[in-house]
């Protein structure tokens, strides 16, 4: 019987009933699939198992660092299969959403890393330069992993000069399985806001329901059928609030089990890994 840190539910006969309507795994990735370079020994295994049982998973990352070919590299190396089309980042919602609202902007300040820089000018928009008459159409906040104090300067003047803003994610910290701290995008903004007095007029990534209703359309799926699986509260866990998804919080990357007992909403159920979450999908289907 699998081990439940934590359950909404009054009691594990109606976990199960619920846990057996899932038909599609959105999976963070950071922190739930892999911490910095190090994929779980239990991944493999528990995406083995989710085809055995017909379910179906998508990855969702509010780390835009990589471009999308990056990223399948990088988890190609880690020894995953993944095709474009299971993968969605905060770089690419944030691009959907220049593409719809922002159709006039097509010179972009961006603080991101080069391969972010790829992917925006992959879909067609011009990175401009360090330069005061280099004037863009928008500023793009990301997380900045060659972020310099130069760049910096020029985006907040940018930003004072009110010129569209906006960030791919939320987070303050970025998971990592060396002795270091990640400073995330979420950090990053806060900065440019006291430098500014400007919060981003939109921030993309998890919570925000858009990252999630990507893979309810493609897969013509209800919220219900779909399990958010990921270790942030703020994001994970909070999209899949708002979006009426099934919340599975684990606790291999960020949030311990005291942020998982003070969270509010609760998650729907509190695991210390995917493995446990295979394991209890499978008990829901016996």
């Amino acid at each position: 019987m699998t081990k439940i840190e934590l359950s909404a539910y009054p009691d594990r006969k109606t976990l199960l009933e619920r846990v057996k309507k899932i038909r599609h795994v959105a999976l963070d990735m950071d922190g739930t699939i892999y911490k910095g370079g190090t994929l779980f020994p239990f991944t493999v295994p528990f995406l083995n198992r989710l085809k055995e049982m017909g379910i179906g998973y998508s990855f969702l990352t509010n780390n835009p660092s990589k471009s999308t070919a990056d990223y399948l590299r990088h988890l190609q190396k880690m020894g995953l299969s993944v095709t474009p089309e299971e993968l969605y980042t905060s770089a690419q919602a944030t691009i959907t959403y220049l593409k719809t609202y922002l159709t006039q902007a097509t010179r972009l300040f961006i603080l991101g890393t080069p391969s972010m820089i790829d992917e925006f000018e992959k879909a067609g928009y011009l990175s401009t330069a360090d330069d005061p008459t280099d004037e863009p159409d928008a500023v793009v906040a990301g997380f900045d992993m060659t972020l310099t104090y130069s760049r910096l300067c020029r985006a907040a003047w940018w930003i004072h000069c009110q010129k569209p803003y906006v960030a791919t994610n939320p987070d303050w910290v970025c998971p990592t399985d060396q002795p270091t701290i990640l400073v995330d995008c979420g950090s990053i903004c806060a900065m440019l806001e006291k430098a500014t007095g400007r919060k981003p007029d939109v921030t993309f990534g998890k919570p925000q329901p858009e990252m999630l209703n990507g893979i309810l359309t493609t897969h013509h799926l209800q919220p219900f059928e779909v399990a958010m699986v990921g270790d942030r509260i703020y994001t994970d866990m909070l999209i899949a609030h708002k979006t009426s998804a099934f919340g599975v919080l684990v606790l291999s990357g960020e949030a311990g089990l005291a942020d998982a007992q003070k969270a509010d909403p609760q998650p729907d159920v509190t695991l210390q890994s995917i493995e446990q979450l295979g394991e209890l999908m499978a008990e829901a289907r016996i």
